[in-house]
């Protein structure tokens, strides 16, 4: 393959290729493809068509696990939010999770209610503007994409008034959550989950029916459910290939047993279904967000016998996972009984989804490589670490 120096390379064809002729080497990147990170592909081309296609990742490497394990557990917090920095929320909970069972920390129901608002906000959120950003992949002008920004901008305005950060929140904690809802935060979630049904109702309306949005998508970049299982592959791009799987009802964890709510499923494993499912399962999270508004109780919001000073869990491993937008998110945490972790891994799900882009890619031409990532739904930060 070739290095980041050289765009373009003519090599010749594998032995026994059918065809006389080259086949061209092409470095797409690192800019581009179409800014979902630093990222590069190196693709082999026949003509228009893949042939080959290997992922070039790095380019954001922040060394966040090692950072991690010269760092007080709660000191990790805030970096979990430059992992998939579109979801910091889903971030902190997953990350807490492992904490909390290290250290056997049990938490309020209040609290277990409100991660569970900020999870569904987030993953609303994440749905919506990865279809804006898939169809502008495609060519399409901003409209979609800004419908999709209008209506995260009442979830960032929600997030900014609980934690004092629009992206960054550092909010979870080890127990519970940072702060109570401030005055006034119920109602305005449930405006704006009230307004969100006729948002996706336009959105489905401007967008699924669309003939160059179905020409473009359908029957392209396919997985199959068996190479979706195989690879590892979590969350909506594991579910548009017909297999039903989500950590929210194969574990359980936080109050989900509580909540009934449906795991969309495709049929195809196409573009088109990755699409697809994701605008199922904001309604589906529309739902979560009703019931939670609705029972949250009164109560603490932390564990008070969570100690935040000098907390040195016994010695022992854990590991949490949760359904985060992109999918299955996981920490592995090792304590040696210090104030920061001897081990600390991430299983990133962007990372895991990214493996089987050659796979979509190969057979297809070389204009549905950047559409058929975007359906992969990934973030640079969460890849690289």
């Amino acid at each position: 393959m070739s290095t980041a120096t050289e765009a373009i390379r003519i090599i010749p064809k594998s032995p026994g290729a059918n065809d006389e002729g080259q086949w061209l080497e092409v470095s797409m990147g690192p800019q581009h493809p179409s800014t979902h990170g630093v990222f590069r592909m190196d693709v082999v081309l026949d003509g228009e068509r893949i042939v080959k296609l290997k992922p070039v990742f790095g380019y954001l490497h922040r060394n966040h696990e090692k950072i991690a394990e010269n760092e007080s557990y709660l000191g990790s917090m805030p970096y979990t939010d430059r992992l998939d920095y579109f979801c910091s929320l889903t971030n902190n909970w997953a990350y807490a999770l492992a904490v909390e069972k290290l250290a056997g920390i049990q938490v309020p129901e209040r609290a277990e209610y409100i991660r569970i608002i900020t999870a569904e906000l987030t993953r609303f959120q994440n749905h919506a503007c990865l279809i804006g950003f898939l169809t502008q992949d495609m060519g399409a002008s901003g409209t979609p994409l800004m419908y999709a920004f209008r209506e995260r901008e009442k979830i960032l305005d929600l997030f900014e008034s609980l934690t004092g950060a629009r992206m960054m929140c550092n909010y979870m904690r080890f127990g519970g959550c940072r702060v109570d809802l401030p005055a006034g935060w119920i109602e305005q979630a449930r405006a704006a989950v009230a307004s969100f049904p006729r948002f996706l109702d336009e959105f489905e309306q401007l967008l699924a029916s669309n003939e160059i949005l179905m020409a473009r998508t359908q029957g392209v970049g396919v997985l199959s459910k068996e190479f979706a299982v195989n690879a590892g592959v979590s969350g909506p791009v594991l579910r548009a290939s017909g297999v039903n799987y989500d950590v929210r009802k194969a574990d359980k964890y936080g109050i989900y047993d509580r909540f009934a709510f449906k795991i969309p499923l495709g049929e195809h494993g196409d573009t088109y279904d990755r699409y697809m499912v994701r605008l199922l399962e904001m309604r589906e999270s529309l739902k979560i967000l009703e019931l939670a508004l609705r029972d949250i109780p009164a109560g603490p919001i932390v564990d008070p016998k969570t100690k935040i000073r000098g907390f040195r869990p016994k010695p022992g491993e854990a590991y949490a996972h949760i359904e985060a937008p992109k999918g299955d998110l996981g920490f592995y945490l090792i304590s040696d009984g210090s104030s920061n972790p001897y081990r600390y891994r991430v299983r990133p799900p962007s990372l895991v989804n990214l493996t089987v882009l050659e796979e979509l890619c190969i057979g297809h031409n070389v204009a549905d490589v950047v559409v058929i990532l975007g359906s992969i739904d990934i973030v640079m930060g969460e890849v690289d670490r």
